[in-house]
């Protein structure tokens, strides 16, 4: 399992060295910087998350989360020893996620590092669900397809064709190929089956999308999901 990559901005050496100590017994890499600039110097390092102060010289912490909210988007959390609540909303108002007023637990730190990084799993977690292709959408978990929004009416078979095409979009997938995938090597059914299905599918697609059939015959070799479609 890949370590999480966490971010800690504070002009505090001690309080640097505590958390990155802290965080590593619990297997987090942890790179620590103690100023807006050498934040700003390694941002793009693809971190899951940021523990940034706020009361910095130089760039602080509310004018870097405003510099570099843009530019990520893994969640965000304050720490700061002001206490007042327009402090709170303006940290959160900038970009950040979360607000820890100093002195905090380090237990109840890595609990909310815990718990933002859960969420942002559930969320990556659920885009992969979802597979997209201009008017096409597969859910997944559902075993779905929707044309414009409207859910088509489609067999298992119908269903498998058009999955095992959309996940492998660059794929040529020959009448054998999508047979043994779909069928399987022991089914009963006729090759023409796969020919008749693929019929079927374009003729639900185009009941509400008339102008694109998605599935694209290469005459000799078999099929692929037309990505053409995609970059209008």
């Amino acid at each position: 399992m890949n370590k999480k990559k966490i971010l800690v901005v504070d002009d505090n050496e001690d309080i640097c060295l505590t958390i990155k100590q802290y965080l590593e017994l619990y297997h987090y890499f942890v790179e620590a910087v103690h100023s807006g600039s050498e934040a700003l110097r390694i941002i793009n390092n693809n971190f899951d998350l940021i523990i940034l102060d706020i009361m910095m010289e130089g760039i602080d912490g509310m004018e870097l989360c405003s510099m570099i909210r843009d530019r990520v988007d893994c969640p965000i959390i304050f720490v700061s020893a002001k206490t007042l609540e327009e402090d709170k909303i303006q940290a959160l108002s900038v970009g950040g996620d979360d607000y820890i007023s100093k002195p905090f637990s380090l237990k109840e730190l890595k609990a909310r590092i815990d718990c933002h990084l859960r969420r942002e799993e559930r969320i990556r977690s659920n885009e992969r669900q979802l597979l997209s292709s201009k008017n096409i959408t597969i859910d997944l978990l559902a075993n779905e397809v929707f044309c414009k929004g409207v859910k088509l009416h489609l067999t298992k078979k119908e269903y498998e064709i058009i999955k095992l095409l959309m996940l492998n979009k660059n794929m040529v997938f020959s009448k054998e190929r999508i047979f043994e995938s779909v069928w399987g090597l022991d089914s009963e059914s006729q090759l023409e089956t796969v020919t008749e299905s693929i019929k079927n599918i374009r003729k639900k697609i185009r009941s509400l999308d008339p102008e694109h059939s998605y599935i694209k015959t290469l005459y000799g070799l078999g099929y692929k999901w037309d990505v053409t479609y995609e970059k209008g």
